[in-house]
C-alpha cells in the first residue's frame, strides 16, 4: 500500500492485514513491513526485494511522467 498519510495510520493498516506500507514524506519513501502484530521500518521492500527505493525516489517528482518513466528505465538498464 502506498500512502501520504501519517504513521498513525499504521494501526488501521495492521487491522486490515496490509503486509507492507510505503510512506512518501519529504521526498523520501519510508517502508514498513508487518511482523507479528506491529510494523517495523525496513530498508528494502519485502514485496519488491530487487527494487532500489532511493533510485525510484529520484524520479517521483519529475514534472512529466513520460520522461520520468523513460529515464527511470534507462537508469535501471545501466546498472
Amino acid at each position: 500500500m502506498w500512502t501520504r498519510g501519517g504513521i498513525d495510520k499504521l494501526e488501521i493498516y495492521r487491522w486490515l492485514g496490509i503486509a507492507e506500507v510505503w510512506f512518501w514524506i519529504d521526498e523520501e519513501i519510508t517502508l514498513y513491513v508487518l511482523r507479528g502484530d506491529r510494523y517495523e521500518p525496513v530498508d528494502r521492500s519485502a514485496a519488491l526485494p530487487g527494487l532500489d527505493v532511493a533510485l525510484l525516489c529520484s524520479f517521483l517528482d519529475w514534472p512529466l511522467l513520460s520522461v520520468a518513466k523513460r529515464e527511470y528505465r534507462a537508469a535501471i538498464r545501466s546498472r
